[in-house]
């Protein structure tokens, strides 16, 4: 009995040292795919959130609002410093959490990966079926 609990043991041994993965960093700052703005993606508390920090292209309106957002309440607030990517975890190969469109005002279950050219591959799920976008990092 001995003998199979330490060969046990043995054969269970690489699997619990095995070192976990981790998801490529996901922090820094990132042209979006229209090209229209910066989003600086890093630490919110114990998740990571991304927001508009600069927009590449002159605005419509001078400070333009959250006016499609479907809550009333947070129609008034500036889209310039609002977070559109937020509670995002390490999954170990990518990041999983939300991103808002504050085009449509709505909100997607969200998934971030680094490519291996340096780009963010960003996508937005309903349900199984997700729209991709590639954000370039900034120079």
């Amino acid at each position: 009995m001995r003998a199979s609990l330490l060969a046990a043991l043995a054969l269970a041994a690489p699997a619990l040292a095995a070192p976990a993965f981790a998801a490529a960093p996901i922090a820094g700052r990132w042209v979006t795919v229209e090209g229209d703005s910066v989003v600086t993606i890093g630490p919110c508390g114990a998740t990571i959130c991304g927001r508009i920090t600069t927009f590449l292209r002159r605005p419509s309106t001078p400070n333009p609002l959250d006016v499609n957002n479907p809550d009333p309440a947070l129609r008034r607030r500036p889209i310039l410093g609002m977070a559109v990517l937020s509670g995002f975890a390490d999954k170990g190969k990518d990041w999983r959490g939300r991103i808002y469109d504050p085009r449509s005002g709505k909100s997607y279950k969200s998934i971030l990966s680094r490519n291996p050219d340096g780009t963010l591959k960003v996508q937005g799920c309903i349900a199984f079926l997700c729209q991709t976008q590639l954000w370039r990092p900034t120079r």
